[in-house]
């Protein structure tokens, strides 16, 4: 064992690595970094904690002491602990791909603080969660560590057990696809919100013309009903067809609640005082291009909303 690390003085990177409670506060400065990481990787936000946990683990049970970079080197263990859940995810799934949603960070709509400000700008899209989905675990990984957070290829490499070169394709492979099916980026906030409130307007009023002057000709609804509302998990594409489902539901309006979702516009209904459905939007130039509805009662009971904020819905 290294002698430094022995003795509790500090490692390489400054961190006091034999000080099980310096460790501690160490590694949460980097949760939060790893949180993303793992949440780009799975989609799921308790999977993502479920990774960053183990994270510790390893960081407890290893002798860290020589290691230049603590931050870069959690970064490496949670892209290992993420690679091995997706493959593992991908011999177990039930739930066809084609209708999921990623699990949504939500906020109720209100006042732009600086530190909002800031997740806003490091937060992913709900539509290029669903895009990343349909990766390989590999490059995924590849793509996320080196896109999203410049790991470099000969750290990637080591985790997924291939060549520099070979790893670099991967991501590259990853890339094309991401760019081919992810949107480009939206109007700002506050014309998103604009049009997002003219969609639910529309809707509401029965406006046909209205919801075709919102929406994108080639628009895509995608609904994920769960295990328990298996029935409502369906994919529409097509202006005319998104309408006629909104127009459909249109009759069973419920309270609605301004949110935000993963930075973009969104609107949760509520019913009895609980969530009834998420409805979120990708937004390109002035038209909607995707709408994302989750409508899994046991996930929606676990988003982080008071009492007091889903009473503030209005119909």
């Amino acid at each position: 064992m290294d002698r430094n690390h022995e003795n509790g003085t500090e490692g390489t990177d400054g961190t006091a690595t034999g000080d099980r409670e310096g460790l501690a506060r160490r590694f949460e400065v980097d949760r939060g970094h790893l949180r993303a990481v793992a949440y780009r990787m799975l989609g799921s936000l308790s999977e993502a904690e479920d990774a960053v946990q183990e994270a510790w683990f390893k960081l407890n049970r290893s002798d860290v002491g020589a290691v230049e970079n603590l931050s870069g080197w959690l970064t490496t263990v949670v892209g290992r602990v993420c690679l091995d859940m997706l493959r593992s995810r991908g011999s177990r799934r039930e739930d066809p791909l084609e209708y999921y949603v990623p699990d949504p960070v939500v906020r109720v709509a209100g006042p732009t603080d600086p530190e909002h400000a800031a997740e806003v700008t490091e937060s992913v899209g709900l539509a290029l969660l669903v895009v990343l989905e349909t990766l390989g675990p590999a490059e995924r990984l590849a793509f996320v560590l080196h896109d999203m957070f410049a790991v470099s290829f000969d750290e990637i490499a080591r985790i997924v057990d291939r060549t520099p070169a070979a790893t670099r394709q991967l991501a590259s492979r990853a890339r094309r696809r991401v760019q081919d099916a992810a949107p480009a980026t939206g109007p700002d906030a506050r014309r998103q919100r604009e049009i997002a409130d003219a969609f639910l307007a529309a809707s509401h009023g029965g406006d046909f013309e209205g919801l075709l002057a919102v929406l994108d000709p080639d628009v895509v609804l995608r609904a994920d009903g769960g295990r328990t509302l298996a029935a409502v998990s369906q994919v529409v594409r097509g202006a005319e067809a998104v309408i006629a489902q909104a127009l459909t539901y249109a009759k069973f309006r419920t309270a609605s609640l301004p949110v935000e979702v993963n930075g973009a516009p969104a609107y949760l209904s509520v019913r009895d005082g609980r969530p009834g459905a998420l409805m979120a939007f990708t937004i390109v130039g002035d038209r909607i291009v995707a709408l994302q509805i989750l409508a899994d009662p046991e996930r929606l009971a676990t988003l982080p909303l008071t009492e007091e904020e889903l009473a503030r819905a209005t119909y």
